[in-house]
Protein backbone atom coordinates (compact mmCIF):
# COMPACT_ATOMS: atom_id res chain seq x y z
CA UNK A 1 0.00 0.00 0.00
CA UNK A 2 1.18 3.10 -0.96
CA UNK A 3 2.02 5.30 2.05
CA UNK A 4 2.25 9.55 1.95
CA UNK A 5 3.08 12.06 4.20
CA UNK A 6 0.24 13.20 6.01
CA UNK A 7 0.39 15.14 9.48
CA UNK A 8 -3.47 16.44 9.34
CA UNK A 9 -5.97 14.27 10.20
CA UNK A 10 -3.43 11.70 10.51
CA UNK A 11 -3.52 7.69 9.74
CA UNK A 12 -2.14 4.06 10.12
CA UNK A 13 0.51 2.69 10.91
CA UNK A 14 1.18 -1.44 10.78
CA UNK A 15 4.55 -1.78 13.66
CA UNK A 16 6.21 -5.19 13.60
CA UNK A 17 6.59 -5.14 17.42
CA UNK A 18 9.25 -6.68 19.15
CA UNK A 19 9.56 -9.17 22.12
CA UNK A 20 9.33 -8.09 25.64
CA UNK A 21 7.18 -4.93 24.91
CA UNK A 22 3.82 -4.43 25.59
CA UNK A 23 1.48 -3.11 23.20
CA UNK A 24 1.50 -0.08 25.14
CA UNK A 25 5.23 0.57 25.30
CA UNK A 26 4.67 0.65 21.34
CA UNK A 27 2.37 3.09 21.43
CA UNK A 28 4.50 4.93 23.92
CA UNK A 29 7.63 4.88 21.89
CA UNK A 30 5.35 6.33 18.63
CA UNK A 31 4.39 9.35 20.51
CA UNK A 32 7.31 10.45 21.10
CA UNK A 33 8.69 9.29 17.22
CA UNK A 34 5.07 11.10 15.73
CA UNK A 35 5.87 13.43 18.17
CA UNK A 36 1.86 13.76 19.17
CA UNK A 37 -0.26 12.41 22.14
CA UNK A 38 -3.15 11.09 20.47
CA UNK A 39 -2.07 7.01 19.61
CA UNK A 40 -3.78 4.12 19.81
CA UNK A 41 -3.55 0.69 19.17
CA UNK A 42 -5.73 -1.83 17.64
CA UNK A 43 -5.72 -5.85 19.11
CA UNK A 44 -3.61 -6.14 21.75
CA UNK A 45 -0.45 -8.45 21.72
CA UNK A 46 1.50 -9.90 24.86
CA UNK A 47 4.87 -8.97 25.71
CA UNK A 48 6.16 -12.50 24.36
CA UNK A 49 4.24 -12.74 21.04
CA UNK A 50 5.55 -10.70 17.69
CA UNK A 51 4.46 -8.66 14.87
CA UNK A 52 1.41 -6.91 13.23
CA UNK A 53 0.57 -4.39 15.76
CA UNK A 54 -1.85 -1.51 13.62
CA UNK A 55 -1.62 1.56 15.22
CA UNK A 56 -3.94 5.28 14.89
CA UNK A 57 -2.05 8.72 14.89
CA UNK A 58 -4.82 10.96 14.79
CA UNK A 59 -8.05 11.04 13.76
CA UNK A 60 -7.26 7.45 12.73
CA UNK A 61 -7.65 6.58 16.24
CA UNK A 62 -11.19 6.54 16.13
CA UNK A 63 -10.74 3.45 13.63
CA UNK A 64 -9.13 1.18 15.83
CA UNK A 65 -11.78 -0.48 17.95
CA UNK A 66 -13.63 -1.37 14.41
CA UNK A 67 -10.24 -2.68 13.04
CA UNK A 68 -10.14 -5.03 16.10
CA UNK A 69 -12.95 -6.35 15.32
CA UNK A 70 -11.14 -7.67 11.83
CA UNK A 71 -10.16 -11.76 11.59
CA UNK A 72 -6.10 -12.12 12.19
CA UNK A 73 -3.66 -14.52 11.11
CA UNK A 74 -0.46 -16.05 13.55
CA UNK A 75 2.51 -18.64 13.55
CA UNK A 76 2.87 -20.10 16.84
CA UNK A 77 4.98 -23.12 18.72
CA UNK A 78 2.54 -25.09 20.60
CA UNK A 79 5.01 -27.29 23.58
CA UNK A 80 2.95 -30.55 24.24
CA UNK A 81 3.99 -32.00 27.70
CA UNK A 82 4.27 -29.18 30.22
CA UNK A 83 1.51 -26.70 31.41
CA UNK A 84 2.29 -23.17 32.50
CA UNK A 85 0.28 -20.57 34.75
CA UNK A 86 -0.18 -18.66 32.20
CA UNK A 87 -0.34 -20.63 29.31
CA UNK A 88 3.09 -19.28 27.53
CA UNK A 89 6.71 -19.61 27.93
CA UNK A 90 6.74 -16.57 30.77
CA UNK A 91 4.45 -18.52 33.31
CA UNK A 92 5.82 -20.94 35.84
CA UNK A 93 5.58 -24.71 34.80
CA UNK A 94 2.47 -26.48 36.58
CA UNK A 95 2.79 -29.69 35.71
CA UNK A 96 4.74 -31.81 33.50
CA UNK A 97 3.30 -34.93 32.08
CA UNK A 98 5.67 -35.68 29.11
CA UNK A 99 4.69 -36.00 25.37
CA UNK A 100 7.30 -38.34 23.92
CA UNK A 101 6.09 -40.77 21.09
CA UNK A 102 3.25 -38.32 20.40
CA UNK A 103 2.17 -39.23 16.42
CA UNK A 104 1.81 -36.70 14.18
CA UNK A 105 -2.03 -38.13 13.45
CA UNK A 106 -2.69 -37.51 17.31
CA UNK A 107 -1.97 -34.09 17.23
CA UNK A 108 -3.62 -33.55 13.37
CA UNK A 109 -6.71 -35.28 15.23
CA UNK A 110 -6.71 -32.57 18.18
CA UNK A 111 -5.97 -29.99 15.51
CA UNK A 112 -9.10 -30.94 13.45
CA UNK A 113 -11.30 -30.67 17.18
CA UNK A 114 -10.44 -26.76 17.39
CA UNK A 115 -11.15 -25.74 14.48
CA UNK A 116 -14.28 -24.28 13.08
CA UNK A 117 -16.97 -22.41 15.44
CA UNK A 118 -15.77 -23.45 19.09
CA UNK A 119 -16.60 -22.66 21.98
CA UNK A 120 -13.66 -20.85 24.03
CA UNK A 121 -12.58 -20.49 27.52
CA UNK A 122 -9.80 -17.80 27.65
CA UNK A 123 -7.04 -17.73 29.28
CA UNK A 124 -7.08 -16.35 33.21
CA UNK A 125 -4.33 -13.97 32.79
CA UNK A 126 -6.61 -12.63 29.75
CA UNK A 127 -7.85 -9.02 29.83
CA UNK A 128 -11.47 -9.92 29.74
CA UNK A 129 -12.91 -7.86 32.79
CA UNK A 130 -14.34 -9.82 35.85
CA UNK A 131 -16.68 -8.02 37.99
CA UNK A 132 -14.66 -4.82 36.81
CA UNK A 133 -11.16 -6.04 37.40
CA UNK A 134 -9.05 -7.20 34.57
CA UNK A 135 -8.77 -11.14 35.30
CA UNK A 136 -4.99 -11.39 34.94
CA UNK A 137 -5.01 -8.81 37.89
CA UNK A 138 -7.07 -11.54 39.57
CA UNK A 139 -5.12 -14.43 39.14
CA UNK A 140 -2.09 -11.60 40.34
CA UNK A 141 -3.67 -10.76 42.99
CA UNK A 142 -3.84 -14.75 44.03
CA UNK A 143 -7.73 -15.02 43.03
CA UNK A 144 -8.55 -18.01 41.17
CA UNK A 145 -10.69 -17.16 38.24
CA UNK A 146 -12.82 -19.44 36.30
CA UNK A 147 -13.94 -17.81 33.01
CA UNK A 148 -17.00 -18.56 30.99
CA UNK A 149 -16.80 -20.28 27.57
CA UNK A 150 -17.36 -17.93 24.43
CA UNK A 151 -18.07 -18.65 21.00
CA UNK A 152 -15.07 -18.21 18.50
CA UNK A 153 -14.01 -18.72 15.14
CA UNK A 154 -10.85 -20.53 14.62
CA UNK A 155 -11.06 -20.62 10.37
CA UNK A 156 -7.57 -22.39 9.71
CA UNK A 157 -5.80 -24.31 12.28
CA UNK A 158 -2.87 -26.46 10.24
CA UNK A 159 0.34 -28.21 11.35
CA UNK A 160 3.09 -27.14 9.72
CA UNK A 161 6.21 -29.32 11.69
CA UNK A 162 6.13 -32.16 14.98
CA UNK A 163 9.30 -32.45 16.77
CA UNK A 164 10.40 -34.11 19.80
CA UNK A 165 12.29 -31.58 22.33
CA UNK A 166 13.73 -31.97 26.07
CA UNK A 167 12.71 -28.93 28.18
CA UNK A 168 15.16 -27.24 30.69
CA UNK A 169 13.63 -29.81 33.43
CA UNK A 170 14.52 -32.39 31.22
CA UNK A 171 10.65 -33.38 30.62
CA UNK A 172 10.35 -35.03 27.28
CA UNK A 173 7.91 -32.43 25.05
CA UNK A 174 6.74 -32.42 21.31
CA UNK A 175 6.91 -28.81 19.88
CA UNK A 176 4.17 -28.66 16.92
CA UNK A 177 4.56 -25.58 14.40
CA UNK A 178 1.18 -24.51 13.49
CA UNK A 179 -0.63 -21.28 11.81
CA UNK A 180 -3.92 -20.35 12.91
CA UNK A 181 -6.28 -18.11 11.43
CA UNK A 182 -9.40 -17.13 13.66
CA UNK A 183 -11.77 -14.47 14.70
CA UNK A 184 -11.50 -11.36 16.91
CA UNK A 185 -11.21 -12.94 20.79
CA UNK A 186 -10.36 -15.77 19.94
CA UNK A 187 -7.01 -16.89 22.31
CA UNK A 188 -4.21 -18.74 20.54
CA UNK A 189 -2.39 -19.75 24.32
CA UNK A 190 -5.76 -21.16 25.03
CA UNK A 191 -5.72 -22.99 21.74
CA UNK A 192 -2.53 -24.87 22.68
CA UNK A 193 -3.98 -25.23 26.39
CA UNK A 194 -7.13 -26.73 25.01
CA UNK A 195 -4.71 -28.71 22.57
CA UNK A 196 -2.58 -29.91 25.51
CA UNK A 197 -5.63 -31.32 27.48
CA UNK A 198 -7.64 -33.04 24.57
CA UNK A 199 -4.03 -35.15 23.82
CA UNK A 200 -3.51 -35.88 27.74
CA UNK A 201 -0.29 -34.12 27.71
CA UNK A 202 -0.91 -30.37 28.96
CA UNK A 203 0.48 -27.66 26.71
CA UNK A 204 1.34 -23.98 26.19
CA UNK A 205 3.11 -21.75 23.41
CA UNK A 206 6.48 -21.34 23.66
CA UNK A 207 6.46 -18.67 20.45
CA UNK A 208 3.66 -16.29 19.23
CA UNK A 209 3.53 -13.72 16.00
CA UNK A 210 0.95 -12.43 14.59
CA UNK A 211 1.11 -12.06 10.81
CA UNK A 212 -2.14 -10.52 9.41
CA UNK A 213 -5.13 -8.06 11.58
CA UNK A 214 -7.68 -7.65 8.89
CA UNK A 215 -6.07 -6.51 5.59
CA UNK A 216 -2.91 -5.50 7.27
CA UNK A 217 0.08 -7.94 6.61
CA UNK A 218 3.84 -7.97 7.64
CA UNK A 219 4.52 -7.19 4.50
CA UNK A 220 3.31 -3.81 5.10
CA UNK A 221 4.57 -3.79 8.59
CA UNK A 222 7.60 -2.00 9.73
CA UNK A 223 9.79 -1.86 13.01
CA UNK A 224 10.03 0.27 15.80
CA UNK A 225 14.17 1.05 14.10
CA UNK A 226 12.52 1.99 10.96
CA UNK A 227 10.14 4.30 11.90
CA UNK A 228 12.35 6.07 14.22
CA UNK A 229 15.06 6.55 11.59
CA UNK A 230 12.59 7.47 9.30
CA UNK A 231 11.88 9.88 11.49
CA UNK A 232 15.13 11.58 12.53
CA UNK A 233 15.88 11.95 8.61
CA UNK A 234 12.77 13.55 7.61
CA UNK A 235 10.92 14.62 10.83
CA UNK A 236 8.01 12.84 10.29
CA UNK A 237 6.68 9.38 9.69
CA UNK A 238 4.69 8.52 6.70
CA UNK A 239 1.05 6.82 7.87
CA UNK A 240 -0.93 5.09 5.78
CA UNK A 241 -3.55 8.12 5.26
CA UNK A 242 -7.52 7.56 6.78
CA UNK A 243 -8.97 6.55 3.11
CA UNK A 244 -6.66 4.38 1.87
CA UNK A 245 -6.70 2.33 5.62
CA UNK A 246 -10.83 2.60 5.48
CA UNK A 247 -10.65 1.35 1.57
CA UNK A 248 -8.84 -1.58 2.62
CA UNK A 249 -10.67 -2.92 5.92
CA UNK A 250 -13.85 -1.83 5.12
CA UNK A 251 -16.70 -2.48 2.08
CA UNK A 252 -16.69 0.60 0.76
CA UNK A 253 -20.12 3.18 -0.20
CA UNK A 254 -19.32 5.67 -3.18
CA UNK A 255 -22.23 8.62 -2.46
CA UNK A 256 -22.71 12.16 -4.44
CA UNK A 257 -21.71 15.22 -2.63
CA UNK A 258 -25.49 15.60 -0.85
CA UNK A 259 -25.44 12.38 0.34
CA UNK A 260 -21.91 13.29 1.42
CA UNK A 261 -23.09 15.89 3.23
CA UNK A 262 -25.82 14.61 4.81
CA UNK A 263 -23.73 11.65 6.37
CA UNK A 264 -21.25 14.21 7.51
CA UNK A 265 -24.37 15.45 9.53
CA UNK A 266 -25.29 12.60 11.09
CA UNK A 267 -28.49 11.75 8.89
CA UNK A 268 -29.01 8.31 8.65
CA UNK A 269 -29.95 8.06 4.52
CA UNK A 270 -30.77 4.46 2.98
CA UNK A 271 -28.20 1.96 2.46
CA UNK A 272 -28.01 0.25 -1.09
CA UNK A 273 -28.99 -3.35 -0.96
CA UNK A 274 -30.01 -3.41 2.95
CA UNK A 275 -33.54 -3.67 4.64
CA UNK A 276 -34.56 -3.67 8.49
CA UNK A 277 -34.56 -7.51 8.64
CA UNK A 278 -31.10 -7.89 7.09
CA UNK A 279 -29.88 -6.24 10.18
CA UNK A 280 -27.29 -8.27 12.21
CA UNK A 281 -28.84 -10.41 14.96
CA UNK A 282 -29.62 -9.66 18.46
CA UNK A 283 -26.35 -9.02 20.39
CA UNK A 284 -24.05 -9.06 16.99
CA UNK A 285 -22.43 -5.61 15.62
CA UNK A 286 -23.20 -5.26 11.89
CA UNK A 287 -20.03 -5.10 9.90
CA UNK A 288 -19.05 -1.07 9.06
CA UNK A 289 -18.97 0.44 5.97
CA UNK A 290 -16.53 3.00 4.49
CA UNK A 291 -18.79 6.17 2.59
CA UNK A 292 -16.71 7.95 0.56
CA UNK A 293 -17.97 11.36 -1.18
CA UNK A 294 -17.43 12.02 -5.43
CA UNK A 295 -13.90 13.55 -4.74
CA UNK A 296 -13.26 10.39 -3.04
CA UNK A 297 -12.56 12.14 0.33
CA UNK A 298 -13.31 9.53 3.03
CA UNK A 299 -16.78 10.88 4.99
CA UNK A 300 -17.69 8.25 7.44
CA UNK A 301 -17.97 5.28 9.51
CA UNK A 302 -21.23 3.32 9.12
CA UNK A 303 -23.08 0.70 10.04
CA UNK A 304 -26.45 -0.50 8.30
CA UNK A 305 -29.51 -0.06 11.10
CA UNK A 306 -32.95 -1.26 9.87
CA UNK A 307 -32.10 -0.46 6.19
CA UNK A 308 -30.16 2.72 7.09
CA UNK A 309 -26.66 3.92 7.71
CA UNK A 310 -26.23 4.59 11.15
CA UNK A 311 -22.80 6.86 11.63
CA UNK A 312 -20.19 5.04 13.70
CA UNK A 313 -17.49 7.77 13.09
CA UNK A 314 -17.32 10.95 11.10
CA UNK A 315 -14.59 12.28 9.44
CA UNK A 316 -15.24 15.22 7.07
Amino acid sequence: MARRKDSGPGGLIVVDKPAGFTSHDVVAKLRGIARTRRVGHAGTLDPMATGVLVVGVEKATRLLGHLALSDKEYVATVRLGQSTLTEDAEGEVTAARGASGLSRAAVDAGVAKLTGDIRQVPSAVSAVKVDGKRSYQRVRDGEQVALEARPVTVSAFAVHDVREERAEDGTAVTDVLVSVVCSSGTYVRALARDLGEALGTGGHLTALRRTRVGPYGLEGARTLEQLQAEADAGGQVSLLPLGEAAAAAFPRWDVDAEQARLIGNGAQLRMPGTSPAADAAEGERAAPVAVFGPDGRFVALVEPYRGRARSLAVFA
